[in-house]
């Protein structure tokens, strides 16, 4: 499909969509780097919820160090098509489907680009999704900065082997499309900086609420009993002997000392078990790393510039 309006202000930002095999529309975004030599390029994956307008700032900070950046809006949020007919349920029926999707976009997109080497920056769910594809595709990606990696969930208030019972069930009982208990179809725009969970950044908290305001379609509400089950199905993937200790490439994992979304003990497990794995950890920074205050930020851009620019 043709190009559609650019998700950042940058002129030599491209957007467009591609279909998938079972009939899906997958947005994508593409920005050429700043400089006349490209260093090469990052495959940007972003969480839960999430959407190519949310990163600007991240995409032009790698577009200034010389990167062409590539994303995508995973299917069921952004712009992608949504998976049920209430748009703002976060529903997945299988982890297997967001792989399909990243892979035909690196060979579509990506590959041919032919710059490297090929970094992998992915927050979140994203992170999660990428070590499935890094354990999948051994031999694409030469670097993967991982952002509050989703190795594993905060379940509460409900105990980790409760919540997997209930998911069971629930999609035992035909509720797949069902909210979790508690999760709703509220917009961002009704959150309130106070006692958020993802950001100490009164600024960069707007982020979201600001896009929303320009764009309705881009809001996502709660998860279902569908995802919750696709994605406690795919952290056991992982979690199985063998799988980590496969995946080769230098990884940085950069963890929030202020987590409450994420398990930040079982990011230190995964660590452990990665074969060439660095952990950092920002002792202040809630969630959304790169969504988090300046100083914060410089902290991480200063360890991501010594180890996918420098190499170090």
């Amino acid at each position: 499909m043709p190009p559609d309006r650019p998700a950042g202000s940058d002129a030599a930002a491209r957007t467009g969509s591609f279909s998938t095999g079972d009939g899906f529309s997958i947005r994508y975004g593409i920005w050429s780097a700043k400089n006349d030599r490209c260093r090469g390029c990052v495959l940007l994956l972003n969480g839960r919820k999430e959407f190519l307008e949310k990163y600007r700032e991240t995409i032009a900070e790698l577009n200034e160090r010389g990167f062409e950046v590539f994303s995508i809006d995973w299917r069921g949020q952004g712009l992608s098509t949504r998976l049920v007919a209430d748009r703002l349920k976060g529903h997945v029926r299988s982890y297997a489907d967001y792989l399909q999707d990243l892979n035909q976009f690196v060979e579509q997109f990506v590959l041919p680009a032919g710059n490297r080497p090929l970094i992998i920056l992915a927050h979140s769910m994203g992170a999660h999704i990428a070590l499935r594809f890094l354990h999948q595709k051994p031999d694409i990606v030469d670097r993967a900065v991982l952002t509050s990696p989703m190795t594993d969930i905060r379940t509460a208030p409900y105990p980790r082997r409760l919540a997997g019972m209930l998911a069971r069930f629930a999609l035992a009982a035909g509720m797949s499309e069902t909210y979790l208990p508690g999760a709703t179809g509220r917009s961002a725009l009704k959150r309130s900086f106070e006692g958020n969970p993802l950001t100490s950044d009164p600024r960069r908290f707007t982020v979201e609420r600001d896009a929303f305001s320009a764009n309705p379609d881009l809001a996502l509400g709660g998860p279902t009993f569908g995802w919750l089950a696709a994605t406690l199905e795919s952290i056991s993937l992982t979690q199985g002997a063998g799988f980590l200790e496969a995946i080769t490439i230098p990884v940085l994992m950069v963890a929030a000392g202020r987590d409450a979304v994420v398990c930040g003990a079982s990011q230190r497990r995964a660590c452990s078990r990665l074969p060439n794995c660095r952990f950092f950890l920002l002792e202040d920074a809630r969630h959304e790393v790169l969504m988090e205050c300046d100083r914060i930020r410089a902290a991480f851009w200063k360890a991501f510039d010594r180890f996918a620019v420098k190499g170090a």
